[in-house]
């Protein structure tokens, strides 16, 4: 497994407000306890909401404050894309600004001295390509409240059709949930790993056992 993967798979552990040991954790991947220690702490680097130490065990923290802000998902999304792609994007003055703006977020958010997050604005490694995914924010949103079938290619070469249900954000990665009719079974894509999105015809109906609810409920 490619360490990005492993990651990933991290995440997709953590994201359920649990603690979990790191014993668990490498027991589950295959790994050392070694290696779940460096990845927590390049987790937390990269900006993913990780809390927890050594010898307890580690879990993801569900929301982020501003103070004297509070912030939805949604408004914090939008934070960390306007700033990503300023940043990732500009140079001179622009740059210098969200770089500045960055710093000035990662000042104010809540310290935890066990898991300090940093770099707000800025992916570093393994998720600083996670930004080539943001044209496909606004179609697969389009897509969900438009309950619009979607066939998606995938950088690994599948193909793909969907219905789109959820986007999720944790840290640098944004994913999306969707019912694959190709493989018929829930699926938890990266948006950074979609190559194209292509509307289908014919909108979708809910039907049981495909539906948000019905994943919802599965992964409990």
């Amino acid at each position: 497994m490619k360490r990005a993967d492993r990651l990933y798979a991290l995440i997709e552990i953590l994201k359920d407000g649990r603690l979990h040991r790191a014993e668990d954790m490498a027991k589950r991947l295959g790994v050392s306890m070694r290696t779940i220690y460096r990845d927590m702490e390049t987790l937390a680097a990269s900006g993913v909401p990780v809390e927890g130490e050594r010898g307890l065990g580690y879990a993801a923290r569900a929301a982020i404050t501003l103070p004297p802000l509070n912030l939805t998902e949604s408004e914090l999304e939008a934070l960390h894309i306007g700033l990503a792609a300023v940043g990732g994007g500009m140079e001179g003055d622009l740059r210098e600004a969200a770089e500045s703006l960055s710093a000035k977020i990662d000042a104010v958010l809540p310290e935890d001295s066990r898991a300090a997050p940093k770099s707000f604005g800025f992916a570093i490694y393994p998720f600083a390509d996670a930004a080539q995914g943001f044209r496909h924010l606004t179609p697969l949103r389009t897509a969900i409240r438009a309950r619009q079938k979607l066939r998606l290619t995938l950088t690994d070469g599948r193909i793909c059709d969907v219905r789109p249900l959820k986007m999720d954000y944790w840290g640098r990665v944004w994913t999306c949930v969707v019912w694959s009719e190709t493989g018929d079974a829930f699926e938890t894509l990266r948006v950074d790993q979609i190559d194209t999105v292509t509307i289908l015809p014919g909108l979708f109906v809910e039907e049981p056992g495909k539906r948000l609810q019905d994943f919802q409920v599965q992964t409990r």
